[in-house]
């Protein structure tokens, strides 16, 4: 008999926006993919903002104002249109224009910023959903392939140093502090790239999940070129 694959336990896959939201999360399945192919030169669109940060939010006023070709304007028509499919479902997305995030180097043995490995918790029910249009795309990771951070011993004895108070408080600590959101790959791992243009909802850690929450890690972007990241 087969094996499958930690990406055909974790992954569901479907062919239309209503099925990417009323999807259930079941099993070891936290990650479903609208699959998609799109049309439109989404590096015109990058190309014609000026960008004098790291990161900058695209919205709908200045995608309006950009003059484009042809094919920028189908890519611009796909950006709207995922934003407004998204808004009608209640969310909020944001488009990104990212050259890199700030990184965290507050606590060296334990970086807690987006390149590494974590999950996204919320206090009210929800879902993660997220596009790479241009640029690399971000990573998931089975959690049966991965651990969290808190649980490595040598890692939790850097861990209560830095607390230095009473055990009884250091459950406390790791959550305030969002030590416990974070995991590391275990040795053989595979992780699992999202891909260019696929739209896809992750799960949350929250009171009411059915599934454990994905985790999942940006890319380390490429020295010069801009990632175009829609995200909610």
């Amino acid at each position: 008999m087969k094996e499958e694959s930690p990406a055909e336990n974790q992954i569901h896959r479907v062919t239309s926006f209503q099925d990417l939201v009323s999807a259930p999360f079941y099993g070891e399945s936290n990650a479903i993919c609208w699959s998609r192919k799109l049309v439109g030169d989404f590096s015109e669109i990058v190309s014609k903002v000026k960008l004098n940060e790291n990161m900058a939010v695209l919205d709908e006023d200045e995608l309006h104002e950009l003059q484009l070709s042809a094919q920028g304007e189908l890519a611009r028509e796909t950006l709207l249109n995922d934003m407004k499919l998204l808004m009608a479902h209640g969310a909020s997305p944001t488009l990104n224009l990212i050259k890199w995030y700030e990184r965290d180097d507050a606590y060296p043995f334990f970086p807690t910023d987006v390149y590494s490995f974590h999950v996204d918790r919320s206090p009210i029910p929800t879902d993660t959903f997220l596009c790479t249009y241009h640029g690399d795309a971000s990573d998931i990771i089975s959690n049966a392939q991965a651990e969290q951070k808190i649980l490595v011993p040598e890692i939790r004895t850097e861990l209560k140093k830095l607390y230095g108070g009473k055990d009884e408080g250091f459950d406390a600590f790791l959550t305030e502090n969002f030590f416990d959101l974070h995991y590391q790959a275990k040795p053989a791992a595979s992780p699992i790239n999202l891909g260019v243009g696929h739209l896809w909802r992750l799960a949350v850690d929250h009171s009411e999940s059915k599934a454990l929450p994905c985790i999942h890690r940006a890319p380390k972007e490429k020295t010069g070129e801009t990632r175009l990241l829609m995200i909610c």
